[in-house]
């Protein structure tokens, strides 16, 4: 089977894209934006706020290897996906937590993975989004805490399934 791509938001990427590139079955992570309707934005046009575009990762992945619900699974066990206003520290409408879904099987997928979480008494906040123009982050951003030799400040894995 040949790779699919899935597109996540759950605050800073530079998180999201450090947890999931350790993920087995994950090919290549990708920081970009993701939701607005500005083509082409930059950091500093999202920034902004202004712009509707989250801070998103785009995974490449081995369906053979890992299923789009294990990813999704692990995208709300990597961040607050209860918090509205942003994540961790970083605050603001760039910052919101989502799923951007490119299939009404993703959608489906998803909105059960949520269901379990409120049976839980997780008040989730993420949002569904259609996937729909990903812009790849400037350059460096991309593998930013493999650069800088670091670890998220505000992305670790809490086991909620």
């Amino acid at each position: 089977m040949e790779n699919k791509k899935a597109y996540f938001a759950g605050g800073c990427f530079w998180g999201v894209e450090h947890l999931f590139q350790g993920k087995k079955g994950v090919v290549t992570v990708i920081s970009g934006y993701m939701g607005g309707a500005k083509e082409y934005p930059t950091y500093q046009d999202v920034l902004t706020g202004t712009t509707g575009h989250l801070e998103a990762v785009e995974i490449t992945y081995d369906p053979d290897q890992v299923s789009y619900e294990e990813l999704t699974q692990f995208f709300f066990e990597i961040h607050d996906p209860t918090q509205v206003n942003g994540q961790g520290p970083d605050i603001g409408p760039q910052y919101l937590s989502a799923v951007f879904y490119s299939t009404e099987e993703e959608k489906d997928i998803t909105r059960e993975l949520i269901k379990i979480l409120k049976s839980k008494d997780y008040e989730v906040a993420t949002r569904l989004i259609p996937a729909e123009g990903f812009w790849n982050a400037e350059e460096y951003h991309q593998d930013y805490y493999q650069k800088k030799n670091q670890q998220p400040y505000c992305h670790r894995y809490q086991k909620k399934f």
